[in-house]
């Protein structure tokens, strides 16, 4: 990927290996760099695609590689983010937006797919990383390389991956819009994206960010508000992706382990503990009738045939919905979209409030459930229905407030009505769906008012 001039200046270069190579004779500056220098040729090498060779690109490869083999040992365990520019774009932020995890960048400006399967091993791999976040692709369209053959080099990556710790965490970002300008058609782009989906479908190892929604402007090319030059972040685009990011890490357990500490208000009971999953389970589903023409992207229906309580449990047996920390939380499913529903096991037949937050990934779809009926709780201004909200916190906590009388329910979201008047049954349980994408929830309480 091409980077901003700054980042090509040769005062910024020359800074790099003083700051390495400080103390060392200039035979040992050179012997580093020719170990790391990017191959002279494509030959023998994995992988497919020719690699890049203007200058910026071939004197970043050897000096960030080379500082970052000294850095092997100090860096073992941490959360790894491998890519181009972009991901060399976090700079040190990434310590600051993310204080309690410990990370590690691996971006070089101007990579592609094939040179960073190249530099895997010892870049990432070598770290034992506790998980790794991938953002990659942008300039294999730029260059004219086809998705098929970038999509091929993130295969042999990701089994690399699974080699190396089968059970590590991946968080695949998906490829950031960009513009026709740059080379980097939305077609291509998104015919990537969906290379990359299709590829990790079904592997629980893999959790995918819809980044291409969260940068996308309505015409499918980047949102300037969140770019620079329609390709690289500007720093509002790295705190959208940060924000984007942290809802994964915490489920993983990287980030906001502190218990919550959350007290209800006078008069609200507490539906759910904050440790585990007493109180809520699945219910059985009506059968499905089997489609004559089965759409292979079609999302996935849970049937359950039987009660299941997960009284004492912090994970639903299938391992879609746990209590990690205070938050109940819906996990990412492996195969895109995978529709079933939490329930409570006491149902609420009179009038009552029910309060609760709610944060998702961007462009997560979920609901909760009132009584029966659905009130659809997701990343509102990319997944709709209220798509103009202006209370609403993207990738962040907001308040759902869901008001019954009488049989109707009045629903807010941060003060904002979403339904003034939903038709709701006599009695029923408060149930939690998921779909795609994570959706979180917490402090979950209700009062009864008669």
């Amino acid at each position: 990927m091409k980077v901003p001039p700054r980042c090509l200046h040769p005062v910024v270069f020359v800074a790099l290996g003083l700051a390495f190579f400080a103390g060392s004779g200039r035979s040992q500056d050179a012997a580093a760099l020719k170990k790391y220098a990017l191959p002279e040729s494509e030959e023998g090498l994995p992988g497919a695609g020719a690699l890049r060779r203007y200058e910026g690109y071939v004197t970043r490869w050897p000096e960030f590689r080379a500082k970052w083999a000294t850095q092997v040992e100090a860096d073992q365990k941490a959360v790894v983010f491998l890519g181009d520019s972009i991901t060399q774009g976090w700079g040190t932020s990434l310590t600051k937006r993310f204080p309690e995890m410990k990370s590690a960048n691996r971006g070089i400006g101007g990579d592609t797919t094939r040179g960073m399967l190249i530099r895997l091993q010892e870049d990432v791999l070598a770290l034992n990383p506790a998980a790794i976040v991938l953002l990659m692709g942008t300039n294999d369209i730029e260059v004219g390389i086809e998705p098929e053959v970038a999509a091929d080099n993130f295969k042999l990556i990701l089994a690399a991956i699974k080699a190396h710790d089968p059970h590590v965490p991946v968080v695949l970002s998906l490829v950031f819009p960009s513009a026709t300008e740059k080379s980097r058609p939305t077609e291509k782009i998104t015919a990537l994206n969906e290379l990359y989906t299709a590829t990790v479908k079904g592997d629980p190892q893999v959790t995918v960010v819809d980044t291409w929604t969260l940068f996308a402007a309505a015409t499918g090319d980047a949102d300037p508000q969140w770019f620079g030059d329609m390709l690289h972040l500007n720093p509002a685009g790295y705190d959208r992706w940060a924000a984007a990011l942290r809802p994964v890490f915490a489920t993983l357990g990287f980030v906001e382990t502190a218990p919550d500490g959350f007290t209800p208000e006078e008069g609200f009971t507490s539906l759910f503990n904050g440790k585990d999953l007493s109180g809520w389970g699945y219910r059985p589903t009506p059968p499905r009738k089997p489609s004559k023409n089965p759409n292979p992207n079609a999302p996935v229906f849970v049937e359950i045939a039987d009660n299941v309580n997960f009284d004492g449990k912090a994970v639903s047996d299938d391992g879609r919905y746990a209590a990690i920390h205070g938050r109940l939380v819906v996990k990412t499913p492996a195969e895109g979209r995978r529709i079933q529903q939490l329930w409570t096991t006491e149902e609420f037949g009179s009038d009552f409030i029910l309060k609760l937050e709610f944060r998702a990934t961007p462009n997560a779809d979920s609901g909760v459930f009132i009584r029966q009926p659905q009130l659809q709780c997701r990343d509102f201004p990319l997944a709709g229905p209220y798509k103009d909200l202006k209370n609403y916190k993207a990738q962040d906590w907001n308040e759902l407030v869901v008001t019954v009388t009488g049989g109707k329910a009045r629903a807010t979201c941060n003060g904002e009505v979403l339904e003034e008047s939903m038709d709701v049954p006599a009695t029923g349980p408060i149930g939690l769906e998921g779909d795609r994408g994570q959706m979180e929830y917490r402090r979950i309480r209700l009062k009864k008012l008669n």
